[in-house]
């Protein structure tokens, strides 16, 4: 069975696999039905088709579809017919649809691409669902300049959704070819007009007019419902005199209104942003801020590190590009992407070889005159990657501007990345509303004040791997704190923490957040409480970016130990266990052999104050 054979199997069939004692014999059975195809013998229903008599069994049609079931016994009159004519039937294309019907098989890969799309309308008249969509995924494999305007004509006129996608996006590419192709005047008025309304329909406006213009002239009886969906604002005053005005198919207020609208400086909406509707070029899940591309950093000092892909070789001396925080005015780093692009994601690393943190914000701008922010994370302590997320828009110039280091006066900015994403997590005011875990390596938080054997052992995950002596984060009571810093803000509605229960002690605790490092919200406070392994708090959602526990008692000696710490999304459930328990491997809990002090355990186990 070749490839396309096995592709083109209605998508509800499904493999079997014979089991001891079962008998399978499909194949045969195929061949057999496949013998009464165009055969008299046993036939009771004869289909005319373009004239020709077709003869059929009424009840193989039957049972291979609804249209038929309805028409051959349903009560209609032609449920009382030997001969049924089927007009508007394409004869090659219905024969091909009727081998399909008692055998299961369709070959296409070797069909005209307009048998194909005859059978497509067929498959979709006599309500063959799953052919439909075969049919349609062999289509987007065919897809080409030449035929990308008729599949898509198609597409819409049976709401194939996918190849009407993918035709949208290759027309998106191919915006510039597909204006001067003959087949594009043959486009639907309707199918044109979604394309026109695009933003990712992107090519220089004057071309889209000339395309319009062509299309107009052959399609007459349209012209002035598409004219309407050229963007006459985007274009040059000079090309709007010297080419839209000749062309005679925009009305004389409209054109002036075009002008008005390119020239006038109230083009500015109240946020600071270019209202025109620009067009750009939309490239999901690429990065297009590299050098291949066409960007370029235009400002900012040591620009050749910035968009050479390398986030791994960075010191104190290179590898990054950085600009002096002077205060408001400071022009930062801006990045020139190649040409006007779609984005709403921006990945980027702050230089992280030490604990300190930046403030920052990110403005976007189609020509360097309108400037919009996007992302503000001046109040927020930053540390190494930044996932930023914000509306969809088109730009062409990215500006990122450090407000504040926590060391000195330069924002140091190691890569730098742009996309657009399909898929975009919950935003609360520019801050991402995780659905994870965020308090992970991984995700590049870090204990910044804590007493551990390892380094971010309370952050790695492990929450079966502790004894007396390892695999836990601790610090004295009545000094210090176990601080834990994130990358950037989340919204975080819930925490969950372990705490060390190798034995039958218990704990008290506080833990604040901040976003700054220096002003601080209570999260909980269990002072009063006796607490033992598991922790689950549940608080008012609000951004963070610091958490701070502080211990208050340990019912064994004078130092709060802590396991594990997480920090998920509001709404995530945790798996807790119902009723707190070691989670150590043995079931009996064991009395501590001594009763430690911080500075004892830092000084026998050899634990290492963390910086």
């Amino acid at each position: 069975m070749s490839s396309s054979h096995q592709y083109l199997k209605a998508s509800s069939s499904t493999n079997v696999t014979c089991c001891p004692g079962d008998v399978e014999h499909q194949t045969q059975l195929s061949e057999n039905l496949a013998s009464l195809l165009l055969s008299q013998e046993y036939s009771d229903i004869v289909l005319v088709v373009e004239g020709q008599k077709l003869h059929a069994h009424k009840v193989i049609l039957a049972a291979r579809s609804d249209y038929f079931r309805a028409l051959l016994y349903g009560g209609l009159r032609e449920s009382n017919q030997d001969e049924i004519e089927l007009p508007n039937a394409p004869l090659n294309a219905f024969k091909v649809l009727l081998k399909y019907i008692y055998t299961g098989h369709m070959f296409l890969m070797t069909m005209k691409e307009e048998v194909i799309l005859d059978i497509l309308g067929l498959a979709h008249q006599y309500g063959f669902e799953d052919l439909e969509r075969a049919i349609s995924d062999v289509l987007v494999l065919l897809l080409c300049m030449r035929n990308v305007c008729a599949l898509l004509d198609t597409a819409r006129l049976y709401n194939l959704e996918k190849l009407t996608t993918v035709c949208l996006l290759y027309l998106d590419i191919h915006a510039a070819e597909i204006l001067k192709h003959e087949s594009f005047l043959t486009l639907s008025q309707d199918s044109l007009v979604e394309l026109l309304e695009r933003d990712s329909f992107f090519a220089p406006e004057v071309d889209i007019f000339r395309g319009v213009c062509n299309w107009c002239n052959v399609n007459t009886d349209y012209a002035d419902k598409v004219m309407k969906c050229v963007r006459l604002p985007l274009m040059s005053v000079a090309d709007l005199l010297s080419v839209v005005r000749p062309a005679g198919l925009v009305k004389p207020d409209a054109l002036l209104d075009a002008i008005a609208e390119r020239t006038k400086v109230s083009a500015v909406s109240d946020s600071g942003w270019n209202c025109l509707r620009h067009r750009g070029v939309l490239l999901y899940d690429e990065n297009i801020a590299t050098a291949k591309q066409g960007a370029k950093v235009l400002t900012g000092e040591l620009t050749e590190f910035l968009l050479d892909g390398d986030h791994s070789s960075y010191d104190m001396d290179k590898g990054y590009t950085r600009h002096a925080i002077t205060g408001p005015g400071d022009q930062g780093i801006i990045v020139k992407l190649g040409f006007p692009s779609i984005i709403n994601h921006i990945r980027m690393l702050l230089w992280d070889r030490d604990i300190r943190s930046y403030s920052y914000y990110v403005e976007v701008s189609i020509d360097q005159k309108d400037w919009v922010r996007v992302v503000d994370y001046s109040p927020y302590c930053c540390r190494s990657w930044q996932y930023l997320y914000f509306e969809t828009r088109v730009v062409q110039y990215i500006k990122i501007v450090g407000t504040h280091n926590t060391v000195n006066k330069v924002f140091h900015l190691v890569s730098f990345e742009c996309t657009c994403k399909k898929k975009v997590p919950k935003m609360v005011n520019d801050v991402i509303m995780p659905s994870e875990n965020v308090a992970t390596l991984n995700k590049h938080a870090v204990v910044i004040e804590g007493v551990s054997r390892a380094r971010n052992a309370l952050l790695n995950g492990d929450t079966k791997q502790y004894d007396w002596d390892s695999g836990y984060t601790c610090h004295q009571l009545g000094s210090g704190a176990i601080l834990i810093q994130l990358s950037q803000p989340y919204i975080i509605s819930s925490l969950k923490l372990l705490l060390w229960d190798c034995d039958d002690r218990s704990y008290s605790y506080y833990i604040e957040s901040s976003v700054n490092i220096w002003e601080w919200e209570m999260v909980i406070d269990k002072t009063r409480d006796s607490c033992k392994s598991w922790q689950l708090i549940r608080f008012p959602r609000r951004p963070v970016v610091f958490i701070r526990i502080v211990g208050t008692h340990n019912t064994a000696n004078e130092v709060f130990h802590c396991v594990h710490f997480e920090c998920p999304a509001d709404g995530v459930q945790p798996d807790l266990p119902a009723i707190p328990a070691s989670t150590n491997s043995s079931d009996t809990p064991r009395s501590s052999p001594f009763t430690e002090t911080a500075t004892e355990a830092e000084e026998v186990a050899g634990i290492t104050q963390q910086d």
